[in-house]
Parts: C-alpha cells; structure tokens; sequence
C-alpha cells in the first residue's frame, strides 16, 4: 500500500526533484533512495540540518561535495587477492579525498550550523595517501616518473635511446649512397620498432627486416640492420617500465586497500552533506522551511503550497505564483470533508496534504508559514483517482472499494487517510452512505481522515457530527475560475448549472434539469449559494477590518517614535544649554575670585571689595535661574486656536496648535508634527500664542537672530579668537547646522593651529580639514558637526 501512495502523492517527482539538486553521484543515488523515516528525533535532526544548509547557501554558496566519487566498485574488487586499480580510478579516488578534505574545511567555525560541522569533522583528509597519489599520477591518468626513482631512471635511459636511434634512422636517409630508395625521408614504428620507408624495387639496397607493406605494395617498412640491436634494448627497456608502472599500481592500491574503511565513511558523509545540499536548495527554490513537529497527529499548516507546482520539469522556478491555502486538522476535528466545484482545487488539496505530511517524515523542508505545525503520521494511505484493472475485471467503483478495504484493514491511531470523491462511482445515496460508514470505521480507529466528495449526504454528515468539519473550495462564479482557497465550516456547491450556463448548455435544458431536482434539494443548494455569498461580504468585511487595525497600529507606533524623538531632541537642547550656562557662570566665577583677590592684595576700598562679592553671588543665583523649569500642572483645554501654544507634560515642553481635530490637536514641535488627545495637553492662563516672524513660522526661544555659517577671525588675538569661536560653535549646534567655515587667515600660521587645536578638543566636532583652493584653501577651515 505504501508504493500506491508514493506513486499517486507523486512523492516520486519530489525525489527526482531533489536528486536533481545534487553534485556527486553517491549523493544523487542518496537522494533517489530517500523514503519516509521512522524515527521522530531522526526527522527533527534531518530537518534542522536541513536549515543550517539552507542558511550556509545563503550565505557562502555550495559546499566543494562534487568531487566525491563512487568508490564502492573499485573498494570491493580490490578485496580479491592480487588486483590493482588503474590510473583513472586512482584519480577518483584522489578527487574524493580532496572533496573530504575541502567540505571539512567548508564546515570549519560554522557556528550556526553546529551539526553539519560535527558531522564534517569526522571527514579524514588522508594527507599521506593524497600525496603519494598526486606524486603518483598525472592529471590526465598517465604515471609521472616522479611516481619511483626506478621509473624516472628507465625513462630517462628510454628516451637517450630514442634520441640515438633516430639519429642513426636520419644519417640513413641523408645517405647519399641510398639517394632514391626511400619513398619519403620518414621515420615511424611498426610493432614497437623504428623503421624507415623503403621502396620496393629499391629493397635490395637497405639492409634488414621488413616489418610490413603499404597496401599497394610499393612501400616496405624496413628495420635497418644498424638499428636492430638497439630497438631490442629499447624494447627491454619498455617491458621494464611497464613492470615498474605495474609495481607503482599496487603499491599505490595497496595503500587505498588499507584506508578503505576511511575511504567508505569520507564517501557515506559527503553523500550526506551532499544531500542536505540539495533539500536547501530545493527549501530555497520554493520558500520552504521546517514546520514544528507536533507531538499528535494533526495538521496545521499556514499558507502551504503544493512544490510540484512551483517548479518547471527541469528543475526551474516557475515565475508564476502558487495559491497558498491553509490546510487544518486534528486539533478540534479529526475528519474534514473538502467540496465544491469540479477543477476548484479539491485534489490539489488532498494531494498537498499527503505529499507535505511525506516530505517533512523524509526530513524535507516544506512550503508554508514558519509557524505552521504538523504531526508525524505513522503511515499515510491515499484513494485519489481511477485505477482501473483491466487483468483483474475490475471497474473504477470496484478498484475503489478494493483499496478502501485494505485502508480499513491497516488504517491506525497514527494514520492519515487521503480519500477522493469517496462513495462515487454508484447509486449516488448508495455511496453517500457507504462514505458515511467508513468515514465511521475510521474515526472509530482514530485515525485522520481527508476525503472529498459532491454528495450532500457526506456533507450532512460532515455537519452533523462532532469532530467532522466541513470546507469549501472557493469558485468564482463569475469568470467560472477556481480560486483553489479553502473555506472552512461551510460545504462547497458543485455549481454544475452555473458552469454548465457559462459553457453554452441550452436555457430550456438547464430549466428542465432543475425541474427534475425536489423541492427541498433546490432549497438547499440556493441556501449553500446564499451561504457561500454571505462568507464571501464576510470574509471581505473581516479584510477591511485587519486592514484598518493594522494602519491604526501603524499610527500608534509611528506617533510614540516621534514623541520620543521629540523627546530626545528636546533633552539634548537642555542639556547643551545647561552645560554651556554652567561653564559660562564657572568662567565668571574664576574671574571675579581674581579680581577680590587682586583687590585684597592691592587694599581696595572695601566697599568695592562688597560691590565685586555681591556680583559673584549674583552670578551664582543667576545659574539657578538657568536651570528647567519643573513641570507644573494645568488644565487639559477645552478649545484650541490655531497658533495658540500649548504645554505637552510627558516632554516638559510647548507646542503650537496647527490644526485642531475635535478631542484631538495637531501640533507642531520643534519642526515635526503629531497628533495628541487634548485631555494629554495642559493650556496656559493667560493663553499664549506664537510669535511669527516675516516667514510665518515659530522662533524657538533658543535661537538667536542673524546666524551665519561663516566665522571671520582674520587679525583676531588668539584668545579673543577662541571665545568668538567657542560661541560660535554653539550656536551652530543650536541651529542644527552641520557644516560651518571659520575664515583665520594665513599669516605666520598661530591663528590657524590655535583654532584647529580647539577644534582638535571639542567633542561634538567631527571632522575639520582645510577648503578647497576655491574657498580659500588652507587659509579657510571646514568643520563638520555631529548630529544632536
């Protein structure tokens, strides 16, 4: 039963799927064997690696697992007495210890993905057996002369003999004696000898052995007699390198049979890494994640999508979206019954289900919302389609009932059951009754159950009974067009007239069909399409009102950043002004205790010595008075004007009114606008309204007329320069400026380190640095500010 529902769940085409996404050939036979798994911790653990991959591709692209080679023929013949593996096969076995060694480094500090790298470090890079294979074997497959010293030796005394002959070869055919024997001046081989081209009726002339003729027989390949002794040694000396080469090979195998276990384990992890490679890609390729393992049957998947339908045969994202659809079950009813419309989506549906529940028992990722749930079903049985059996005489209603007993007879507590167009293919209350009775059987045994029908008897039942939960798939009757969403607590109309009306079906046959229908099934169906109009004003009215709670909580949040915006801003601007009054007042202090002491030295008349202390105390009452103002409480007002000003107690600050909005204001501070209850406002008494200037807006209190950006210190002293400077300085900040110039000339240069000293100091510059020759250049000083 289980092969039936992969087949027919197109679990298949998942796989394929998948194994498309792998670089290795272990990894794609891995994924071809993929089957649903038994263990619940073995699915968690697969799909949590699973989202480690997923985050890696994302962010450092595929792990190096291509290189990895299938090895098991090559490990299993060299367990046989005397055999040795070729130089190709040495070659892959070389690229799968590189792909071992760079998936380990791959894998190296990912911390999040500690799973995956645990399971990599167990990876053997096999450094010994990689270099003496490298040493060994050329890239192309051929055996390098540094692969023995024996090897490179024979060799070299090949090649010398090589050279020797051919030169012996040349002098022959240069002969002026032999002028005209030979057909062209070439020298070949013929049976591993070197020969010369030797014309037939010219044969006499060269002596030694033909080793063969031209096929028109008018050219003999001729071993010179002077050469024969030498191609015998070089022949002996090929027979020696090919038994050294042969040496080399099992020597070299012999070092792969003693790390064949290794070689087996580095094989079977990178088939996995490569695995779980491509379900990332293929949880990336259609947005998939890993849904929370319940600990009961049931499914509450969130926007799922069918993956099949989110990709092209070969593998290629299709640019059309999917319809998400919520699928739910098992928590408050352990049987839905899905109807409506023919091509609304029902099987879609079903097959969504089964196909989803599978993929997460394989440890796949699936398509839908991160906080979607689903339990691990023990077994899933599916009844979707015609499977007629000609061989076994069975019709499409006995091929049904043949599958629905053997679900009856293996169905569990841990099951879910995917049924489609349960009891059809019969006397219509015939199968709505059957349907009902091993709907029955199956609750009776606990398990989940699916099933889509268009009989109303079902979808009574469904109504009726508690646990059974009905849901319709949505149909627009207007463009007659699936929407393929699921409505649940409802039944779905089959809305055959409808489509049978759009389609061109005669007027008068349609009267005549509904004639046939009783009174009470044409009550019913214009009660479903009234219930179903009603759902839809419904679910449009519940649209709108998320709608409007989300853009009202946009509101909220967007008015509490602002306040506190204001908040901050507002606080910054005491701050520097209180800061700035006490070193002013601390200034001042410092001078007048200068000046009494001087007087005391210097026996001023008393009364002056009165005059100074008594301005020393009132500069101190002075710094009191520059302190906030505590917050005083007033009365929310009642009515507002525009321009009037207000107080705002949760900033301790004013604001004018630029609009009044019945129990709420518009107000402006310090250039932004918000909207506040007048009951969070306190009004003065006498009311106060802003002064505008010829611009129409508000002056706040702290600035001051007639600042520039521009400082000129040309032939200041550099102490007066540095109080100008200072002031200066701050009264950028108070303006929000971000950028001035401070014009201190050229001259000898003491004026223009003095002020870059200072800047050099002051913590709320951020930058200076001389103006372009335009502006000045070095005689010029740009200052950048930092935000407040």
């Amino acid at each position: 039963m289980i092969e039936a529902t992969l087949r027919v769940l197109e679990y298949d085409k998942v796989i394929t799927l998948l194994a498309g996404f792998t670089a290795s050939v272990p990894g794609k036979e891995r994924a071809l064997a993929l089957a649903p798994l038994v263990d619940r911790d073995a699915v968690a653990e697969a799909l949590a690696e699973v989202s480690e991959m997923a985050a890696l591709l994302a962010e450092r692209g595929r792990p190096p697992v291509g290189g990895c080679r299938d090895l098991h023929q090559a490990l299993h013949r060299l367990r046989a007495e005397g055999t040795f593996l070729l130089p190709e096969v040495l070659l892959d076995v070389l690229s799968s210890i590189e792909a071992a060694r760079d998936c380990r480094n791959y894998f190296v500090g990912r911390e999040q993905a500690p799973r995956l790298a645990a399971r990599s470090s167990e990876l053997e890079p096999l450094r010994e057996l990689n270099r003496d294979i490298r040493q060994s074997i050329g890239a192309r497959g051929e055996i390098l002369d540094s692969a023995s010293f024996e090897l490179g030796d024979l060799r070299q005394q090949i090649r010398q003999l090589r050279s020797r002959i051919k030169r012996s070869l040349e002098d022959l055919l240069s002969s002026e004696k032999l002028a005209g024997a030979f057909q062209e001046r070439l020298i070949t081989e013929r049976n591993g000898r070197y020969v010369v081209p030797v014309r037939a009726d010219h044969r006499g002339q060269v002596k030694g052995f033909i080793h063969d003729e031209s096929a028109s027989g008018q050219t003999l390949f001729v071993e010179p007699v002077s050469v024969l002794d030498r191609n015998n040694e070089l022949q002996s000396l090929q027979r020696e390198e090919k038994r050294e080469e042969e040496r080399i090979l099992r020597r070299l195998s012999a070092l792969v049979r003693r790390e064949s276990s290794t070689l087996q384990r580095n094989q079977e992890i990178l088939a996995h890494l490569d695995l779980r490679t491509a379900a990332g890609h293929l949880s990336r390729g259609c947005d998939a994640v890993a849904p929370r393992l319940a600990d009961t049957p049931l499914l509450e998947l969130r926007a799922a999508r069918h993956p099949l339908l989110m990709f092209h045969p070969d593998g290629s994202r299709r640019q059309q979206a999917v319809v998400a659809v919520d699928l739910l079950l098992g928590e408050d009813a352990d049987t839905l019954v899905i109807s409506g419309p023919n091509t609304g989506g029902k099987t879609v549906a079903l097959k969504t289900i089964g196909l989803l529940a599978l993929m997460v028992r394989s440890g796949l990722h699936i398509p839908c919302h991160p906080d979607s749930r689903i339990g691990l079903f023990g077994r899933v049985f599916a009844d979707i389609g015609d499977e007629q059996s000609i061989e076994e005489n069975l019709s499409t209603f006995s091929g049904h009932l043949r599958r629905i007993g053997r679900i009856l007879a293996e169905a569990d507590s841990e099951s879910l059951v995917l049924m489609d167009e349960v009891g059809t293919g019969t006397d219509p209350a015939e199968g709505g009754a059957l349907a009902m009775a091993v709907l029955d059987s199956l609750r009776r045994r606990g398990a989940r159950t699916v099933v889509t029908t268009h009989l109303n008897l079902v979808k009574g039942y469904a109504h009726l009974q508690q646990g059974v939960e009905n849901a319709a798939v949505e149909f627009d009757r207007a463009t007659l067009a699936p929407t393929y969403r699921l409505h649940y607590g409802i039944p779905g109309a089959s809305n055959a007239f409808t489509i049978a009306r759009r389609l061109g079906i005669a007027e008068e046959v349609l009267e005549r069909a509904a004639s046939y229908l009783g009174q009470g099934e044409r009550e019913g169906l214009e009660l479903l399409e009234e219930l179903n109009r009603l759902r839809k004003d419904l679910d449009r009215e519940l649209a709108d009102a998320a709608s409007l709670k989300r853009r009202a909580e946009q509101e909220r949040e967007k008015r509490r950043r602002l306040l506190l915006e204001i908040e901050e801003q507002k606080r910054g601007i005491l701050d520097k002004a209180t800061r700035r009054g006490e070193q002013l007042v601390r200034e001042a202090e410092q001078s007048l205790k200068a000046v009494l002491k001087e007087a005391r030295v210097e026996k001023i008349d008393v009364r002056e010595q009165a005059r100074l202390t008594a301005e020393l105390r009132g500069v101190r009452e002075n710094l009191v008075e520059m302190r906030p103002e505590p917050v005083r409480k007033g009365m929310a007002p009642t009515e507002v004007r525009v321009g009037e000003l207000l107080r705002v107690p949760a900033l301790n600050t004013e604001a004018e009114v630029v609009r009044p909005c019945g129990d709420e204001v518009e107000l402006s501070i310090l250039g932004k606008k918000l909207r506040l209850p007048l009951a969070q406002l306190e009004a003065f008494d006498p009311r106060r309204f802003a002064k505008r200037g010829g611009g129409g807006k508000v002056r706040s209190r702290i600035e001051r007329e007639g600042f520039t950006p521009k400082l000129m210190l040309v032939g200041k002293r550099a102490e007066d320069a540095l109080l100008l400077l200072d002031r200066f300085v701050d009264d950028a900040l108070l303006h929000h400026q971000r950028q001035v110039e401070v014009v201190h000339g050229a001259g000898e240069g003491i004026l223009r380190r003095t002020v870059r000293d200072f800047l050099a100091g002051h913590r709320e510059v951020k930058a200076f640095h001389a103006a372009d020759l335009a502006q000045g250049g070095d005689n010029v000083t740009i200052v950048e500010l930092r935000e407040g």
